[in-house]
């Protein structure tokens, strides 16, 4: 979920699951009946504490991690931020929160959801 403010969007450092230490977007699984712009909101609302609007779809990816045996298909959405100043809400999972661009795009992202964003959508990282 890439929530935009100012020109930046958010990001935080992944802690206790898959992908631990690396950096990416809030995110989550659906919950039964839950529309992605839904889940969205709810996921930003518990991982970080703010809300969000004009929530719309940005890109799937297929993204196989094999060293987690893990497979997902990623619904990569965008958003607005609404209000509330973003907060460590869950430190069991999430930690170090920043504001980034396309092109200042910290080390360590989340692979391989990201080469598989860069593969889909390779006009954001222009």
């Amino acid at each position: 979920m890439f929530i935009w403010r100012n020109g930046k969007f958010l990001m935080y450092r992944r802690k206790g699951s898959h992908g631990s230490g690396t950096i990416s977007v809030p995110g989550g699984h659906l919950e039964f009946g839950e529309s992605w712009e839904e889940c969205a909101a709810r996921e930003t609302l518990e991982e970080v504490g703010c809300h969000i609007k004009n929530i719309r779809f940005l890109a799937a990816t297929n993204d196989i991690m094999e060293s987690d045996a893990k497979h997902y298909i990623s619904i990569w959405m965008n958003a607005d931020w609404a209000s509330g100043e973003p907060a460590i809400m869950e430190p069991d999972k999430v930690e170090e929160l920043g504001w980034y661009t396309f092109q200042d795009l910290p080390k360590n992202l989340f692979e391989p959801c990201w080469q598989n964003l860069r593969k889909a959508k390779p006009e954001l990282f222009n």
